[in-house]
């Protein structure tokens, strides 16, 4: 981490990671909803509410930062969970069909 600092590379490496971290919880959220449906929130609760913690433990500013960035995907993720439960129902994403009846009646035949 020498070399980011010495080349004032942290501002990209802060950006960077934050484009990753985001990109990763896209197919999470996608994944977690086939598996899951919008019963897991409440892990993706439990790692905001750790992240924070620690973003707020961790004294580095480019870890702290990284933490926080990930504490607060893992809770808007909650949000995307719900959003994505209704983006299935619209059929713009494959459904489980050993979940079928989570969905209800209002599912676009496909």
């Amino acid at each position: 981490m020498d070399f980011v600092a010495t080349y004032n590379l942290t501002g990209l490496f802060i950006g960077i990671s934050t484009f990753l971290i985001i990109g990763i919880f896209h197919p999470v959220v996608i994944k977690c909803e086939y598996y899951f449906g919008t019963r897991c929130w409440w892990v993706f609760l439990l790692l905001g509410i750790l992240g924070i913690a620690a973003a707020l433990w961790v004294r580095n500013v480019l870890w702290s930062s990284l933490l926080g960035v990930f504490a607060f995907s893992s809770l808007w993720t909650i949000l995307e969970l719900f959003e994505q439960k209704e983006r299935v129902k619209k059929g713009w994403f494959p459904m489980n069909p050993k979940r079928k009846a989570e969905y209800g009646d209002k599912i676009k035949d496909r």
